[in-house]
């Protein structure tokens, strides 16, 4: 699809980067694409760097060692940005990964940043979601913080993990600990695949016409018609169980001592036992019960699906337009 006519004055837009697995950055680098390519569109792309990076494959107990800080939304410290919060953006875009069903540190630290929220305050928001499949939580969280620094909300893209449920509570965890994405033992790869990563592009040619006609000054959406998020609903009770778990452990284990602490290790050993076994008695027992229910849970489901599919929605009728 041709670029439409650029407006007079550049857009201005920001797009806020971390990428721990480098999965995010590929799908962030679709999006901003033919916005960069576009001369009427100013983009600035900042990179978020923790103060102390977090490695990639992950040791064992440093990748738990961030649940208690993941689950209550408590900040790290970041490299100094390179804006004050006194820009003009006509957009921000802010692509982020889960991590135990929360927004992922860095994220987090960004939106409740000084800066970040000056930069955020009354601007026009989409968020992209790149992860496993469990989304629905994280995306709440990012909206209140949205919300206390002011911003609008105008899309949601969640792009998941095609994979079999269970078969990602192995896929995902071995990715993330040893850097080793390919199928194994019948399995299938872990991440998104190629062709989600490739499509997304779809994304920024949308963007980049609706800037040139000034919708982002509107209430939204931008995105709609592009199957930008599609909900699974049989998953919302293993979030909500999942959640609780991780802000009740995580709040004994941040008693313990701070992140690094060996004194939270034992705690840590013990709860990953909890985990395995709530992982493989819940999550199968609750989508067994809800297959069953079905009939009779219908409406509630579906007012789930509504609900979290909101702004952008699952609807594909413009995909013609921007599926290159």
């Amino acid at each position: 699809m041709k670029p439409a006519s650029p407006s007079a004055t550049p857009k201005r837009v920001l797009l806020i980067h971390y990428s721990q697995t480098g999965q995010l950055s590929a799908v962030a680098e679709q999006i901003a694409a033919p916005l960069k390519a576009d001369p009427g569109i100013d983009l600035h792309v900042e990179t978020l760097v923790p103060l102390t990076p977090y490695p990639y494959p992950w040791p064992f107990f440093r990748f738990l060692d961030a649940f208690p800080e993941s689950a209550h939304l408590v900040p790290p410290p970041l490299q100094p940005l390179s804006l004050t919060g006194d820009e003009h953006f006509d957009l921000v875009i802010l692509p982020y990964q889960v991590w135990f069903l929360a927004p992922s540190l860095p994220f987090t630290a960004f939106l409740k940043h000084p800066v970040g929220r000056r930069l955020l305050a009354g601007k026009p928001v989409v968020t992209v979601i790149a992860c496993r499949n469990m989304w629905l939580s994280a995306h709440e969280k990012v909206k209140a913080l949205l919300d206390e620094a002011g911003a609008r909300l105008i899309d949601n893209v969640a792009l998941i993990d095609p994979g079999p449920t269970l078969a990602t509570f192995i896929t995902t965890p071995r990715w993330l600990l040893s850097g080793k994405k390919d199928g194994f033992w019948g399995m299938p790869a872990a991440g998104l695949s190629d062709d989600q990563v490739r499509r997304s592009r779809r994304f920024g040619l949308a963007l980049r016409d609706a800037l040139h006609t000034h919708r982002e000054q509107g209430p939204g959406p931008l995105l709609d018609g592009l199957a930008a998020a599609e909900v699974n609903p049989s998953l919302y009770f293993s979030e909500r169980a999942g959640t609780r778990s991780f802000f009740i452990w995580g709040k004994l284990i941040r008693l313990a001592g701070g992140p690094g602490r060996w004194t939270r290790r034992p705690l840590l050993a013990i709860y990953v036992v909890f985990l395995i076994a709530m992982i493989v008695t819940l999550v199968p027992t609750s989508l067994a019960l809800q297959a069953l229910l079905r009939p009779v849970m219908r409406p509630w489901l579906s007012r789930i699906r509504d609900r979290f599919e909101q702004p952008s929605g699952s609807a594909t009728h413009r995909l013609p337009l921007y599926d290159e």
